[in-house]
């Protein structure tokens, strides 16, 4: 069986490999891109609050906060809050991850069902996220133990554990249609809005795209994750 533990993460290398190499790639596409003033001389912070103003949403605060690629909207405050390298910034990186943001809460404005389901399972997510690890090793260590009842109690938590650790890939696979809708959203009002020169939209798209690649590495370490641990459960009957 210890063979098999140190084996089994084998299940795990091509999804860490996917997720590093998304990593990198949103690392050179946005600091490639983080180097290149667009064509309108307009910053992230402007670029934002231009979307929000022209789709009705002047009642959503633009903020800056610390940190690099920490940009999120909150559906909750109503607040966009931009990283230091994207707020005050002139650059296509900039725009790029500004709008995103901004087509977050265009989405919330417009009642997006992937988005409405994403924000209400969060507090289940959450709350099964730190529950899973732990009833999947000790089901493992119960069923490791051998006799009767301790193989019925981690039988049971170990399944549980299982349904938990679902959960989580159930979120991350609701994650992609919202990130992915979020982009084309920051597209749309790039082009529509003129916020960049025609041609910074190549750059755009490729900041962006490298970003929802991360969004599906996620997914892929969820799923292998899921897997080796089943793989694990397998051998310990």
């Amino acid at each position: 069986m210890f063979f098999y533990y140190d084996t089994s993460i084998i299940i795990l290398i091509p999804a860490m490999i996917f997720a590093m190499a998304a990593q990198g790639m949103v690392k050179r596409n946005f600091s490639r891109y983080g180097k290149v003033r667009n064509g309108r001389n307009m910053t992230g912070a402007e670029a934002a609050r231009r979307v929000l103003d022209e789709n009705g949403l002047r009642d959503v605060a633009v903020r800056q906060i610390r940190g690099s690629l920490t940009d999120n909207y909150d559906p909750r405050t109503k607040v966009l809050s931009l990283s230091e390298d994207v707020y005050g910034v002139n650059s296509v990186s900039a725009v790029s991850v500004a709008c995103h943001e901004a087509g977050h809460a265009i989405q919330h404005a417009r009642g997006y069902i992937p988005l409405k389901i994403r924000n209400g399972i969060v507090p289940v997510v959450n709350f099964a996220s730190k529950l899973t690890w732990p009833l999947l090793l000790i089901g493992i260590v119960l069923l490791a133990a051998g006799s009767f009842e301790m193989s019925y109690w981690g039988n049971m938590l170990f399944n549980i554990g299982v349904i938990a650790f679902i959960a989580i890939i159930v979120f991350h696979l609701i994650t992609l249609p919202v990130e992915f809708n979020a982009s084309h959203r920051a597209i749309v009002q790039m082009e529509q809005l003129a916020l960049v020169a025609p041609e910074d939209i190549v750059g755009s798209k490729k900041v962006l795209r490298a970003a929802a690649m991360t969004y599906i590495a996620a997914l892929a370490v969820a799923v292998a994750n899921l897997l080796r641990i089943l793989a694990i459960r397998g051998r310990s009957d």
